[in-house]
């Protein structure tokens, strides 16, 4: 039965039930709005897979102006290999470790402490990692170490052993008073 429940949730996230759902067994399962939040994109993603160069002004498409750059084929491959090698390169950043533990236990307190922690401060990136014999949950994207510490000093009265990690990063958001979108879903009762 609850393999039905996860799967009209796992549907209404998708396709935005509007009506009550079914299982196979013929239940009426009622649907609740319920509020999800996602974080923006760290870039403009209209432009992913598109050269600079394809997105310039011009007056043949329609432009008030037209922009052109003259440079050699050598700097375009340049760039172009850059590019390719380095797709998925992160850098060196810091984080806050709001959980760190081997015990018995770690692994159903790790994933306490990311749910406990997304509940609340909404739209902050949080990772969960095993790195053995250790759980982790670090949280945040920051270039400098003053960013992560304002982070620290705002999240330490519901995480205490809160400390500053210096490790990869992925890029941060650009606009951080905009990091998160939030939007309204239908999920099953049964699951709520």
């Amino acid at each position: 039965m609850k393999k039905y429940k996860a799967a009209i949730f796992v549907l209404a996230l998708f396709a935005g039930f509007t009506a009550n759902a079914q299982n196979p067994d013929g239940e009426n399962l009622p649907l609740r709005d319920s509020i999800v939040y996602r974080q923006v994109p760290v870039a403009d993603t209209t432009l992913i897979g598109k050269s600079i160069f394809e997105v310039l002004p011009s007056r043949a498409k329609g432009d008030a102006a037209d922009v052109t750059i003259h440079q050699t084929e050598a700097v375009t491959a340049a760039t172009e290999e850059y590019i390719s090698r380095n797709h998925d390169k992160q850098i060196q950043g810091y984080r806050v470790r709001i959980f760190f533990d081997n015990r018995q236990n770690a692994r159903s307190a790790s994933a306490a402490a990311l749910d406990n922690f997304l509940s609340v401060y909404h739209g902050i990136p949080a990772y969960r990692t095993y790195q053995n014999p250790f759980f982790k949950v670090t949280v945040g994207d920051f270039r400098t170490k003053s960013e992560a510490m304002e982070l620290l000093r705002t999240i330490k009265g519901n995480f205490p052993a809160a400390f500053v990690v210096k490790e990869p990063i992925n890029f941060p958001v650009i606009d951080k008073k905009h990091s998160f979108e939030a939007d309204t879903i239908k999920v099953s009762a049964a699951v709520l």
